[in-house]
């Protein structure tokens, strides 16, 4: 790919409606910059929330760190109104926050201040509740293996302890909202699923581990350090650990679901996107809200690393290392907050993030083009979202552009 000729003159400007865009469904209104090389990227974007009836999506596009495409869609009506999205609105991000941990705990390491290699419990005081042993395997739990998903903790056998806080609440006998302590003292008295190091299985709380490690080493909240040593250089000052209940600033968050709330003991029904988790607990392994530009903003890191001078070669050959279990059938692995795939003699690096109300998802191509993409909602029973379902279509989108504009729009979003 080559990159093209500057295309701003031939831009789609902010706020025009979605029927100037040729065959595209007249109720999805788009708001931001895409130049005319990238409007398929437009109209893709627009049919794939109309026909699955999402509200409220984001798309940003950068190429070798500038920032070519930055749009965002609405589909509101009297019976539904939504508020109008921007490129700045936040969204959830969910597991896309696991590569910022890892960037975070990666960039500890490249100042000395950690080792990868250290066992958690050399960082963490990991103590059961009363009646309940350690399992001894704990000491063999590394960073590295929390970063890699190896640490030995498989929800498909024992559950997500980030999902079963009214359980461990009346385990502990205490009140809602149970801390990260609760969880690790509740986790701490159970058997790992499986020997640390031998086989991988996703983990956010692996995750919500390397979030305390970072504040025991920095003596900061996870929080500070993510945003004062990694977000500020980079001109990112809208991305926050986000609340649990509906705010300003944020975009509706859509379920079908409704739960018992977990934020206090009133046994409250509430939809799940507001009330069925609590976002400080998810903080490291899911809690960021952000905007899609501010995680192509992010790659900079990766995309730019020179520029940005975050994280230097070693550091980001740790964030795409094969783990010592080897790959997949499919050739890809987990490094440290990515999926990664050989491609053409580079890599390709990618994340999805799913929770109740909320589907992201971050990609970052061999041939330098990045893309986030975000939605209010994620796949339920009645089959209006199918999750992954939009990464082959922006992939083969990708493929398709012949001539990358020039542009970068960065200035009007940092």
């Amino acid at each position: 790919m080559v990159a093209g000729r500057p295309a701003a003159a031939a831009t789609v400007s902010a706020g025009m409606p979605a029927d100037t865009v040729a065959g595209v469904a007249a109720d999805v209104v788009a708001r931001g910059q895409v130049p005319s090389a990238l409007v398929p990227f437009d109209r893709l974007m627009k049919d794939y929330m109309a026909k699955r009836g999402i509200t409220a999506g984001q798309l940003a596009i950068a190429r070798k760190g500038k920032l070519v495409f930055a749009r965002a869609y609405t589909v509101s009506t009297p019976e539904k109104p939504v508020p109008a999205v921007t490129p700045t609105s936040l969204f959830r991000i969910a597991s896309l926050s696991k590569h910022v941990t890892a960037t975070a705990v990666l960039r500890l390491a490249q100042e000395g201040r950690l080792n990868l290699g250290d066992p958690v419990t050399k960082w963490l005081s990991l103590v059961p509740m009363p009646g309940k042993t350690a399992d001894p395997r704990l000491s063999r739990v590394t960073l590295w293996r929390l970063l890699q998903h190896t640490g030995g903790w498989d929800r498909d056998i024992s559950g997500d302890p980030c999902a079963d806080e009214h359980a461990i609440a009346t385990a502990l006998g205490r009140p809602l909202p149970i801390s990260h302590t609760d969880l690790f003292e509740y986790v701490t008295g159970r058997r790992l699923d499986w020997d640390p190091g031998t086989r991988m299985a996703y983990s956010n709380y692996g995750y919500m581990l390397l979030g305390r490690v970072i504040e025991k080493v920095t003596g900061q909240s996870y929080e500070s350090y993510v945003t004062n040593t990694l977000l500020t250089p980079l001109g990112i000052s809208r991305m926050r650990i986000g609340p649990s209940l509906q705010t300003a600033g944020e975009v509706p968050y859509e379920s079908r679901y409704t739960t018992r709330t977990v934020l206090d003991n009133s046994g409250q029904t509430m939809s799940f996107p507001y009330g069925g988790f609590n976002m400080a607990n998810r903080d490291a392994s899911g809690g960021w809200v952000a905007a899609a530009v501010d995680l192509v903003r992010f790659e900079r890191i990766f995309d730019l690393p020179t520029t940005a001078n975050l994280l230097n070669s070693t550091s980001i050959g740790r964030a795409f290392a094969k783990p010592e279990i080897g790959v997949s059938d499919g050739g890809s692995w987990y490094g440290a907050g990515w999926y990664v795939r050989e491609k053409n003699g580079g890599l390709n690096t990618w994340h999805n993030g799913s929770m109740a109300g909320t589907y992201t998802y971050l990609v970052r191509r061999y041939d330098g083009v990045t893309y986030a993409a975000l939605f209010n909602r994620r796949k339920e029973d009645d089959g209006a979202l199918t999750d992954g379902e939009i990464d082959p279509l922006l992939y083969n989108a990708a493929d398709a552009v012949t001539t990358w504009p020039s542009v970068d729009y960065g200035s009007l979003y940092f």
